[in-house]
């Protein structure tokens, strides 16, 4: 496919580009976006999921040059001023470089753990920040992580500013959505994995004590939002409540923060 010069904010063929900031039209499409340089290089090198188009100007082709065009011949690659991507999408890309991806169905359960047979998953409730999905999946990439359940009132691992946050990082690990809740976590349970429910009540296990006994198992940990923390529900369903100790007067770790601890600790002798 050779380059396509693109000069009106109105071409059909960035309708997808047009609808950016839309998350529940692009969804219904069956789309994503991919934002920055690195993200579209782990598009189109390591992640299992598809291009569907290129938007880029001229410095950033020029910053893909060793991919793009003569690695994807059949991707389409529109090549646009800055004045016009902004124009296209309503607001500044200073970035210089998107994507339109194809959104895969919705993965069961059962399916990610027949297929991935990961031993080392995250387990999400809640965490509704686009930045903290995106660095939980990032740090799960970088520690050890096989898959993440997405459990409910979590953002979208698909949505721009997720991916662009976790470097692309959503594009590659594998994820269940729409699990049944709580009872993804007994079905993990009984798949042979100890679910460890992070939570900052004293009263839990302090991760040291835990860490060592959880050598060679199948381990997920469980996190929930800032604030509110995981829900009852989930922390009974839990095999085990773990804490990290902090300073006293310090009620909590963002997030992300907390799992990169916990993976770590936990993941470190599996």
């Amino acid at each position: 496919m050779p380059l396509i010069p693109v000069d009106d904010p109105l071409d059909p063929r960035l309708a997808d580009y047009r609808i950016l900031s839309d998350r529940e039209l692009l969804r219904a499409r069956r789309r994503f976006i991919a934002e920055g340089r690195l993200v579209l290089r782990r598009l189109l090198t390591s992640s299992p999921l598809e291009a569907c188009s290129v938007l880029l100007t001229a410095p950033a082709l020029d910053s893909l040059s060793d991919l793009l065009p003569h690695a994807y011949p059949d991707l389409p690659i529109y090549v646009s001023p800055q004045a016009l991507m902004n124009a296209t999408v309503g607001f500044n890309i200073h970035r210089g470089c998107l994507a339109v991806g194809r959104r895969p169905p919705d993965r069961p359960l059962d399916d990610l753990l027949d297929t991935v047979s990961p031993r080392r998953l995250v387990l999400l409730e809640g965490v509704s920040n686009a930045d903290n999905i995106g660095g939980i999946f990032r740090s799960a990439t970088a520690l050890g992580g096989e898959a993440v359940v997405v459990g409910p009132g979590c953002c979208d691992p698909l949505y721009r500013k997720a991916i662009r946050t976790s470097i692309g990082a959503t594009l590659e690990l594998p994820f269940a959505a729409g699990v049944p809740w709580p009872g993804a976590i007994a079905v993990l349970r009984e798949r042979g994995f100890e679910v460890i429910g992070c939570t900052p009540d004293p009263d839990a296990m302090s991760i040291e004590r835990a860490a060592p006994a959880l050598g060679g198992t199948r381990c997920a940990i469980l996190l929930g939002a800032e604030g509110e923390g995981l829900s009852a529900a989930a922390l009974q369903a839990a095999s085990r409540r773990v804490r990290i100790p902090m300073r006293t007067g310090i009620d909590s770790l963002n997030v992300t923060v907390a799992a990169g601890i916990a993976m770590h600790r936990l993941w470190a002798l599996g």
